[in-house]
């Protein structure tokens, strides 16, 4: 091995660990904590309501309860719950029930928080079969972020 081949292996070695040490942590953004704040909301309304027994009768008023719920949560400054009555009507075309148990295939949500001056809109539809809750925006000052 040359003497120039010894100098070159340890920078490489060097570069190496340096592109894969870990960084060190950080204090979320005002933005990143208005998102978590959106996160626990959704995961308060999913977990508090599935398995409530609904029909296509009371659909409004559990959508409507489920509502002012998570509105009363810290930032939360709109929930908008539809219970899709389609899809609970075609559920119960071959049932001899006239209720089923709410799952996230019969919603469809927004939540929008307020947070320090961020506002964060989210909203959980039916993707691929699957309830899938997603940040669709977050807009406000840049400050400190």
């Amino acid at each position: 091995m040359s003497e120039s081949d010894d100098e070159s292996e340890p920078a490489d070695s060097e570069t190496a660990a340096a592109s894969t040490a870990p960084t060190a942590p950080t204090a979320p953004t005002t933005a990143e904590t208005a998102c978590f704040e959106a996160g626990i909301k959704f995961g308060t309304l999913y977990h508090q309501f599935a398995g409530t027994p609904v029909a296509p009768e009371s659909a409004p008023s559990l959508a409507r309860a489920m509502e002012a719920s998570i509105e009363n949560q810290p930032h939360c400054v709109d929930v908008t719950v539809d219970v899709r009555t389609d899809e609970l009507e075609s559920e119960l075309a071959g049932s001899a029930a006239d209720y089923t148990e709410l799952t996230g295939r019969f919603l469809e949500v927004e939540i929008v928080i307020e947070y320090e001056g961020r506002e964060v809109v989210t909203q959980m539809a039916m993707e691929d079969g699957y309830p899938m809750m997603k940040v669709v925006s977050v807009s406000g000052r840049d400050a400190g972020d």
